[in-house]
């Protein structure tokens, strides 16, 4: 691991992922409801022929915030900790034996998006839950996390809490085994020609401790360019994953088209899991191949913007932070 302690690296990580949740968290709710099986039931407007959105589909967009706030340092912290030590693990014994780089970057991430994803899921299913959540005018505003947190109580609880985790992790290793060797490569590339150093970007870290809004907007831009590639190309994971968590809080008879989605009282003990295989089946027999990439767009924009301010702020603080304590940053190490 490089010479940041584990504490600097979660506090960078986790302020990092609090500051990039906050700015785009509207578009992740947007991106969850256009993905939900009942989307144009719930949010066309039904006074248009075009279907087009209602202003419902505009309110609450920060619903869920609370338990995404209460997950993300651990999360963030369990992956960039889990990512440092993995790294440092196979670098130090793979790259003798030849491995390339790339793979190195590759395996340590996905170690990492296991480990984070079993601390991920839990808040995940609760957030997306609340994100479907519709509040009646002038109805009390409670917690829609806590009431999504609710719905999903009672028995097999741990098993709802739970699903989607190999979706999600489906999503997360392509999404990151593509992401980080694309983004190390970019950054090293502009650092690079930048800094008139070799094509590896060996030595970039003088320039770092130099100049932190420079090392903010290179690392923001090659995170942004190889999030949003590698957004695109994961958006059938998911869409699995949002319909399997969605279900999580349906499959209790919860209506997701009506207002205030009740919970009918018969039957409530019982909880069937679906295979993902299964509900990209359901997606592809309802809307077509297309309907596998339903979203895309908007998870190509948010993740671009999110990569970007994520890694770009944790790659600022992190550096601030080594500065701070007179520690020298390690150049062959983005983390």
């Amino acid at each position: 691991m490089s010479s940041s302690s584990n504490l600097d690296v979660m506090l960078a990580g986790g302020g990092a992922a609090f500051i990039v949740d906050l700015i785009v968290y509207p578009l992740d709710t947007l991106k969850t409801r256009q993905q939900s099986r009942d989307f144009i039931k719930t949010f066309a407007d039904p006074s248009t022929k075009t279907k087009l959105p209602s202003r419902q589909l505009f309110q609450g967009l920060y619903q869920g915030l609370g338990i995404v706030v209460v997950a993300t340092l651990p999360a963030a912290g369990t992956f960039f900790t889990t990512y440092e030590a993995a790294k440092s693990f196979i670098g130090r014994h793979g790259v003798p034996l030849g491995l390339p780089q790339p793979l190195v970057h590759s395996a340590a991430s996905a170690i990492a998006e296991c480990a984070s994803c079993l601390v991920l899921t839990p808040s995940e299913v609760i957030k997306q839950n609340a994100q479907m959540l519709q509040q009646c005018s002038g109805s009390s505003r409670r917690s829609a996390s806590l009431q999504a947190l609710k719905q999903l109580g009672g028995a097999g609880a741990g098993r709802k809490l739970l699903s989607g985790y190999t979706a999600l992790v489906a999503r997360n290793l392509p999404f990151t085994a593509i992401q980080f060797p694309i983004f190390e490569f970019i950054r090293a590339r502009i650092w690079g020609q930048r800094s008139g150093l070799p094509r590896s970007g060996a030595g970039f870290d003088t320039r770092q401790k130099e100049n932190l809004f420079e090392t903010g907007v290179i690392t923001g831009t090659s995170a942004g360019l190889a999030g949003s590639f590698a957004a695109v190309i994961t958006t059938p994971m998911d869409v699995v994953k949002t319909r399997m968590m969605l279900s999580a809080g349906s499959d209790l008879d919860v209506k997701q088209g009506a207002h205030d989605r009740v919970v009918a009282q018969h039957d409530v003990s019982r909880y069937n899991t679906r295979s993902g295989l299964a509900i990209a089946r359901e997606v592809i027999s309802e809307r077509g191949i297309s309907g596998l990439f339903r979203g895309a767009a908007l998870r190509a924009v948010w993740t671009a913007v999110g990569s970007g301010l994520y890694l770009g702020t944790y790659e600022v603080a992190k550096v601030w932070l080594a500065r701070r304590k007179g520690h020298d940053i390690d150049d062959k190490s983005f983390l």
